[in-house]
């Protein structure tokens, strides 16, 4: 299979496809959903809570972070990462209008 071509498609189609992408797995899930319930996190608490092994978690949150989902500041020896509201803000809204163009036709199919 060949590469996608992106350039034909818009770059809202473009951009939304990549967050999906980079959410597209049960444990960046499950890491947004403990971000979004504490507001933040430290990646240590994560490895306890997913039972996932540190390196595992680290390469889901560098993911997250490389999509622009999330975004990290240094404490000593930790980094808290935390939702990036911008980037959360334009995929709601994002979704919720391809989402909400479903027009429930009954008689499709």
């Amino acid at each position: 299979m060949g590469l996608t071509k992106t350039e034909i498609f818009t770059d809202e189609q473009n951009q939304l496809s990549q967050l999906l992408k980079a959410m597209a797995h049960p444990a960046r899930i499950a890491i947004l959903q403990r971000i979004l319930k504490s507001n933040t996190c430290i990646c240590g608490d994560l490895v306890e809570e997913l039972g996932l092994a540190q390196a595992t978690i680290s390469q889901h949150l560098k993911e997250l972070k490389n999509a622009g989902i999330i975004q990290g500041t240094i404490e000593g020896v930790s980094v808290c990462y935390c939702i990036n509201p911008a980037v959360w803000k334009q995929l709601e809204i994002q979704l919720g209008v391809f989402l909400g163009s479903y027009k429930g036709e009954p008689n499709c199919c």
